[in-house]
């Protein structure tokens, strides 16, 4: 019997919303302070009711084969069973991303 494939949950801040994906590979990736995140997987199209933030998310992700996701806007990266539903939320104030200091041209070079 083949070993069953490995489904993650990633959650992560992404322009002040809270973001729930699911994918097949997840790995440090070759971006120093980066999460690489590959094969992303959404819900069954044979579903009947359709969510529409799942839908926002899908649209969002079309074509893409792999995505990269700043180690700091991380929340948590779960191994699970089955896949769930993705969706986006706004970020109830529970959990605040990591303050990244904000480097320009000509700053911090002196």
């Amino acid at each position: 019997m083949a070993p069953a494939e490995r489904i993650y949950r990633v959650i992560f801040h992404n322009q002040g919303k809270v973001y729930e994906i699911y994918a097949r590979n997840i790995s440090d990736g070759g971006l120093l302070g980066f999460v690489e995140i590959e094969e992303l997987t959404f819900g069954e199209r044979t579903q009947v009711v359709v969510d529409p933030a799942e839908e926002k998310l899908k649209s969002e992700f079309a074509g893409v084969k792999r995505t990269y996701v700043p180690m700091h806007a991380v929340i948590r990266v779960d191994e699970v069973e089955k896949e769930g539903q993705a969706k986006i939320s706004d970020s109830d104030g529970n959990v605040t991303p990591f303050p990244m200091p904000v480097y320009g041209p000509g700053k911090g070079s002196d």
